[in-house]
């Protein structure tokens, strides 16, 4: 059942379809009295622009409401089976079990394609000077972006089983609290309701769209090493009396300042924070403890491959510093 993309209030239906597909009416929340899904109207562009800027409705709307039916304002239903409201439900079990199917399917392609997209990003980190020319590519080049992308493989799903075994344990134990805290009957929220497992690298993947944009980026268009013509510009430290704030400056300097970490592991960690937040409807201290459990896994399992993957021992460091998510 999807729900709206502002309250988390289960509906039946995110709009209705008249004659045409386009000819069609959004549907109100019972709840708080707004539209339920105004991006079912939108184009894929728009969705992709607020999935990498983090807005939680889009979230919802990929993860919940996503290839949910409309409801027919002309004829008969496809829901309505002769009336019979067992063959209704037998009908709506094989709608769940097939929207499943396709959520696993969906998780696939997007797993082959971001998986690739980072291992070409992370070789090109190990080889710079290969991946800015491509006349170098041998037979070894090849050999180097398979174990990569084998490296990268084993990395994603130790960190995707680690995010999933911490979030039942978690999920369990914020429910155990909530019914001890409560006297009355807890109200359940319509994302809890519509929980699956399967959401979970779901969003994990959704949330890593924008590491991986960000990355691609700056696998591209790198900062150039050579200072820019002309005079230099010399900046005054005496203006700055105290050494704690210079020595803070400094960590902006184009020589200690690492882009393609940060992005990776504090704006990645962020995003992917993000996302199971939307998805496991907890509070931030239970999805902290869940992203970490993931790093811890995806830590040990690199520390493992480092050495197979670099290939030396700088290589392999350099392996381990862009092992987190």
């Amino acid at each position: 059942m999807p729900i709206c993309i502002s309250c988390t209030y289960p509906i039946s239906h995110l709009y209705t379809v008249y004659e045409s597909a386009y000819n069609l009416r959004l549907e109100q929340c019972s709840k708080c009295l707004k539209f339920a899904d105004p991006y079912v109207e939108h184009d894929s562009l728009t969705l992709l622009l607020d999935l990498i800027l983090l807005k939680r409705e889009v979230y919802r709307h990929l993860i919940y409401n996503r290839g949910t039916e409309p409801r027919k304002a002309l004829g008969k239903s496809k829901t309505d089976l002769e009336g019979s409201q067992e063959g209704e439900h037998k009908l709506a079990a094989t709608k769940n079990r097939q929207r499943e199917k396709d959520r696993w399917w969906l998780i696939l392609k997007l797993a082959c394609g971001l998986i690739t997209v980072d291992a070409f990003i992370r070789w090109a980190q190990l080889n710079p000077q290969i991946s800015a020319d491509v006349s170098r590519w041998t037979v070894e080049t090849n050999i180097v972006f398979l174990r990569i992308l084998v490296g990268c493989l084993i990395e994603t799903f130790a960190f995707h089983g680690g995010v999933m075994f911490a979030s039942y344990f978690v999920l369990a134990l914020s429910d155990f609290f909530r019914s001890r805290r409560s006297t009355s009957p807890v109200e359940i929220s319509g994302v809890r309701q519509q929980f699956k497992f399967s959401l979970v690298p779901l969003t994990i993947f959704y949330s890593s769209l924008t590491k991986l944009f960000l990355l691609f980026l700056l696998t591209i268009w790198r900062p150039s090493a050579s200072k820019p013509g002309g005079s230099p510009y010399y900046w005054d430290p005496s203006y700055y009396s105290s050494s704690l704030v210079t020595r803070a400056l400094e960590i902006w300097d184009e020589d200690k300042l690492d882009r393609e970490w940060v992005v990776r592991n504090v704006l990645g960690g962020m995003a992917t924070g993000f996302g199971l937040r939307v998805v496991l409807d907890c509070h931030p201290v239970f999805t902290t403890v869940v992203i970490l459990v993931g790093w811890l896994a995806k830590t040990v399992v690199a520390g493992f491959l480092k050495n197979w993957v670099g290939g030396d021992e700088h290589s392999g460091d350099k392996w381990m510093a862009y092992s987190i998510p």
